[in-house]
């Protein structure tokens, strides 16, 4: 498969991921993970091993705290080819939360790993580490 094409793929995975996690859509934005994808996230106090283990914390949240994802862009978006089956997408985030009432606006920066699934005919989540931007 050229470049190009992997690329854009990646791309159009990673807008999927990026728009079902702002519209909340619990079962489109895990669906865009694998099962045996793992998590990082600043803010919480360890790694998510598994897709099972971030959903069981996603669901609390939605449960115990009314968290609602509010608005979501992605900007200055780059995709890294690791062989053909592999690659690294890397972006700038702006989210705008409600949790508990309260809205909040984070920036972050993410990287999520992605992997060609063949026998799915395309990319899921494999990795997600998300960190706080510096300071502008």
């Amino acid at each position: 498969m050229q470049k190009d094409t992997c690329v854009a793929q990646v791309l159009e995975a990673a807008r999927v991921l990026v728009a079902a996690f702002a519209r909340t859509d619990t079962e489109a934005y895990f669906a865009a993970f694998s099962e045996d994808a793992s998590f990082i996230f600043h803010t919480w106090p360890q790694p998510l091993l598994s897709r099972a283990a971030y959903r069981e914390v996603w669901e609390g949240w939605l449960r115990d705290d009314g968290f609602e994802v509010l608005e979501c862009q992605s900007s200055n978006t780059f995709v890294s080819l690791q062989g053909e089956d592999v690659a690294i997408f890397t972006h700038d985030v702006a989210t705008r939360l409600r949790i508990q009432g309260e809205e909040s606006l984070s920036h972050e920066r993410e990287t999520i790993v992605f992997r060609r699934e063949p026998q799915q005919g395309r990319w899921l989540a494999v990795h997600e580490h998300l960190s706080p931007a510096p300071a502008p």
